[in-house]
């Protein structure tokens, strides 16, 4: 039986590759800092023999011991909350980069074959009108996080080589689905909860990204890990297709059913400093590689609102 570990595995995101590699036949340990108690995302696997939780930081130095004999290792633990990391360096230097090398230590003692990590369109910066490829338009992160990721990804780079071992790197866009806990969709439906008569909008609400369903993510992220490849490989995966903050507002409106909705703007093209308006990936290679989605990027959203609000009942 294969062995594996998800860490960050009681988020959005890994709680669901939880489910799948679990459905696949496989054993799985997640190791996540979330108290046991609060890991509302996995609560419903407490029951299943393939299945451990380990509630720990990653940083503590438990983890090798954790992950021996384990067979491919899935490193998803990062700050997940960028607006606030942007606040304090610490944050991202910490959660983000360090979890990286404690992972790869844990990789590098235990001989493990197979790594995958989560990283984010944030590592090429601010590059409005251009179609991010993988390897050309310069990597330049304006943010705390995108540095970490892309650190992350040196670091990634010369362990494998070093050691050995194969990587498998996608750059997400923006992440949504089912389990979601933060993020534009979950903040405007906390506001809205506050207070229906008006919607504070960071930005002025004409940002426009590409955003993923979880789902589908997964999919793909289990889809390619199974392929083999040797070495490094990084690849940008995404819809093809743009929904404006604007088009969020709307659609979380009218999933709670509020009409007359005032939108109030902070102002600026951006949300948060370290934010930025707007980015397109050429997803090309992933696609000549069998990446495929089944929603679009509006369509992802609103399939998000209604889980979300559907949670919330």
């Amino acid at each position: 039986m294969s062995k594996t570990v998800i860490t960050g595995g009681a988020g959005f995101i890994g709680s669901q590759l939880a489910d799948v590699l679990l459905a696949q036949g496989k054993e799985v340990i997640v190791v996540d800092k979330i108290p046991t108690k609060d890991a509302k995302n996995i609560h419903h696997l407490d029951d299943e023999k393939r299945f451990t939780y380990v509630s720990t930081d990653i940083n503590d130095g438990e983890l090798p011991e954790v992950s021996k004999g384990v067979d491919e290792m899935y490193h998803l633990a990062a700050n997940s909350d960028i607006r606030s990391g942007g606040t304090n360096p610490l944050i991202d230097y910490r959660d983000t980069l360090m979890t990286t090398h404690s992972v790869l230590e844990a990789v590098r003692l235990n001989n493990i074959p197979d790594l995958f990590f989560s990283s984010t369109s944030a590592v090429y910066g601010n590059k409005p009108g251009i179609a991010l490829t993988e390897n050309e338009g310069g990597l330049e992160p304006i943010s705390y996080y995108g540095a970490c990721k892309l650190s992350s990804e040196a670091l990634i780079s010369s362990y494998s080589y070093m050691c050995g071992f194969n990587a498998l790197i996608f750059r997400f866009p923006n992440v949504v689905g089912p389990r979601l806990t933060h993020g534009v969709i979950f903040d405007f439906i906390a506001k809205l909860k506050k207070d229906p008569s008006r919607l504070e909008i960071l930005g002025n609400g004409k940002q426009n990204k590409q955003y993923v369903y979880s789902e589908d993510l997964v999919q793909g992220i289990v889809g390619f890990m199974s392929k083999g490849y040797e070495g490094m490989n990084v690849f940008n995966v995404s819809t093809e297709s743009y929904t404006d903050v604007n088009t969020i507002a709307d659609i979380v409106c009218e999933g709670l059913g509020l009409e007359d909705v005032r939108y109030e703007y902070s102002g600026g093209d951006c949300g948060w400093k370290g934010d930025v308006s707007t980015f397109g990936y050429d997803i090309s290679k992933a696609k000549a590689e069998g990446w495929t989605f089944r929603y679009n990027s509006t369509e992802a959203v609103r399939k998000t609102v209604e889980s979300v609000l559907s949670d919330r009942e």
